[in-house]
C-alpha cells in the first residue's frame, strides 16, 4: 500500500516525463514558446484561456492530466528564477492547499504558493497576465529585500 507521501515522492520522480507529456499535447506553435522564461508565462496563460472559457471548464475530471501539466510547467519556471522546492502538507486538512503540490522556500517568499492554483485562478480572473503578475511580484520583492 502506498502512502500520500509516496504518491508525492512519484509526482516529483515523474516531474520532468510529465512536463515533456505535457509540451507534447500542446500545440506545436505554443510549445516552442515554452521555454521557462518570465514571459512564456503569457504563453501559457494564454493557452489556458483559449482552452478553458470557464473555471468549470478547467475543473473538469478530464483535464486533470492537462491542468497537471501546466502546474507542473509554472512552478518549474518559479523555481528556477526563484529556488526553492516543491512540497506537499498532509497535516492539516483546514489548510486551503491541503493535498496540492506547493512550492516552498523560495527567496523572499512569504506564503506558500500553490502553482495549481495559480492556473485556475488565471482562467477565472481571464486578465491574460494573472500567472506573469504573480511572478513579477515575486522578482520585485526580492530586489527591493535588503541586502
Amino acid at each position: 500500500m502506498t502512502t500520500e507521501g509516496d504518491q508525492f515522492q512519484f509526482w516529483l520522480m515523474d516531474m520532468s516525463d510529465a512536463i515533456d507529456r505535457f509540451l507534447q499535447s500542446v500545440p506545436t506553435q505554443v510549445a516552442a514558446r515554452l521555454d521557462y522564461s518570465p514571459e512564456s508565462l503569457n504563453v501559457i496563460e494564454e493557452y489556458i484561456l483559449d482552452r478553458y472559457p470557464t473555471i468549470d471548464d478547467i475543473k473538469k475530471q478530464s483535464e486533470a492530466k492537462t491542468v497537471d501539466g501546466m502546474a507542473r510547467y509554472v512552478g518549474q519556471v518559479f523555481r528556477k528564477h526563484f529556488g526553492g522546492k516543491w512540497i506537499i502538507d498532509f497535516s492539516d486538512k483546514k489548510n486551503a492547499f491541503y493535498g496540492l503540490p506547493q512550492l516552498s522556500g523560495m527567496q523572499e517568499q512569504r506564503t506558500a504558493s500553490c502553482p495549481l492554483t495559480l492556473v485556475t485562478a488565471s482562467t477565472d480572473r481571464r486578465t491574460g497576465k494573472f500567472i506573469r503578475t504573480v511572478f513579477e511580484n515575486y522578482r520585485q520583492r526580492i530586489a527591493q529585500a535588503p541586502k
